[in-house]
């Protein structure tokens, strides 16, 4: 029951059961990623030509769809991943999941929330005068 009313009248916990219905209706499945997300197209847009979605699994996370599929919901790729036969290259990193607001937030030098104390001025710095 509690899943029925989360997916009633909440976005970020999956999608939503007018998405739900629209993707059953008008959804043709493109392809899954390696996190669970999966892509939908609707060809039949007159106006655009094409719509495209994701699904995703779990939280609404936009930072797990991954380069490629991300080019592709776009319309930067006309061809998706999946029929491209679409390969990582050995330079893309693995994904790390958006650490903003967690103590594995990145927090500089100098920042108040850093427990590292910040460098002492080496005098090397000279004040613009106009």
């Amino acid at each position: 029951m509690k899943y029925f009313i989360l997916q009633l009248f909440t976005w970020w916990h999956g999608q939503t059961m007018g998405t739900r219905f629209f993707t059953w209706r008008k959804g043709h499945f493109v392809g899954e990623d390696e996190f669970g997300n999966k892509y939908y197209r609707n060809p039949n847009v007159p106006p655009l030509g094409e719509r495209r979605w994701v699904v995703y699994s779990g939280l609404a996370e936009a930072s797990t769809v991954p380069a490629a599929w991300h080019g592709w919901l776009h319309h930067t790729l006309d061809v998706p991943p999946t029929e491209d036969g679409y390969k990582v290259h050995e330079w893309e990193r693995p994904h790390l999941p958006n650490m903003t607001g967690t103590p594995a937030a990145y927090r500089p030098a100098g920042s108040t929330l850093n427990t590292a104390s910040r460098p002492h001025a080496t005098g090397d710095y000279e004040a613009w005068a106009p």
